[in-house]
């Protein structure tokens, strides 16, 4: 990876999924691609409530995606599945 600052995107969670992440349970994420998301990325999910259309004031940094996946058979184009680690263990 080179020296350069990953880009870090902040994302709505929905609660139901949030909770997950935060206890490490869940560690890949389904999201349109409008960001061009790499390796390397951060996303900072914001707890986001879609009945009431508000951030629940929760956030939760996954510091490093891990993998990309891309243009796979099944996968909705336009789609990716990001595969995520709170903290690396290299770091």
């Amino acid at each position: 990876m080179s020296s350069a600052q990953s880009p870090i995107h902040h994302l709505k969670c929905w609660p139901e999924w949030f909770r997950f992440i935060r206890n490490g349970e869940k560690t890949a994420e389904l999201r349109l691609d409008d960001r061009h998301f790499q390796v390397g990325d951060t996303l900072v999910l914001r707890g986001w409530d879609p009945t009431t259309e508000v951030y629940t004031g929760h956030t939760e940094e996954v510091r490093y995606v891990t993998h990309v996946l891309r243009d796979h058979p099944g996968l909705t184009p336009g789609y990716v599945m990001l595969s995520l680690v709170k903290e690396p263990a290299w770091r």
